[in-house]
């Protein structure tokens, strides 16, 4: 039986058999003892994406009162979720984070905890609402995730492809009402030029 430590785009935490390309934490949200998730979904705002390996370290999952382990298909998944890369284990992924993060955003200097507070603002997870769409779906920026009814769909390459557990499918017909799922800061760091890791799917349903 899997754990519900499986991330889905909109955030929430499900018990599935697909793990996925990352890792990451909101905090601990789980008991060692029963290694089943507490009431709350975070408790912190730092919501991070980790490598699966680093430095030959060994974890075993929701065994200790440490961080919780949550799982993501890919990097686009964690970033619609409301995560962003850590700035331990992903140290140059994150710094090119931030760079793109201020230039599309237009900030300076800016630290970790003030986008932490900005994605806490943004992210459905915690204030259930989507966002209005910045612009036409096929000029949204590869990796951002949106919202249309109970389905998410990704991005790329002007295209709309659908998420599940196990990866994207491409999609016939005209995605309608759809609304912004991905933090809109993050969006704008996307255009500024970071790309998010996305699941080999995604390239293969393109083609």
């Amino acid at each position: 039986m899997p754990l519900q430590n499986r991330v889905l785009p909109t955030g929430e935490i499900v018990a599935i058999p697909s793990r996925g390309m990352f890792v990451g934490n909101r905090g601990i949200i789980h008991s060692p003892a029963t290694k089943t998730l507490l009431r709350k979904r975070w408790s912190t705002d730092a919501w991070l994406t980790c490598v699966l390996e680093f430095r030959g370290r060994r974890r075993k999952v929701m065994e200790r009162q440490s961080w919780t382990e949550l799982f993501f298909l890919d990097e686009a998944t964690a970033f619609a979720a409301g995560h962003r890369p850590c700035f331990y284990c992903r140290r140059v992924d994150a710094n090119r984070f931030r760079a793109s993060w201020e230039k599309g955003n237009r900030v300076s200097d800016v630290l970790a905890p003030e986008m932490d507070a900005a994605l806490h603002r943004e992210r459905f997870a915690s204030v259930k609402k989507l966002h209005p769409l910045p612009r036409p779906l096929e000029k949204l920026p590869d990796g951002t995730m949106v919202q249309a009814g109970e389905a998410s769909f990704l991005i790329a390459q002007g295209k709309a492809l659908k998420w599940s557990p196990s990866g994207y499918r491409a999609v016939k017909g005209e995605i309608t009402d759809a609304k912004l799922l991905t933090p809109p800061s993050t969006v704008r760091a996307f255009s500024a030029g970071y790309r998010p890791v996305l699941h080999e799917s995604a390239g293969k349903s393109i083609d």
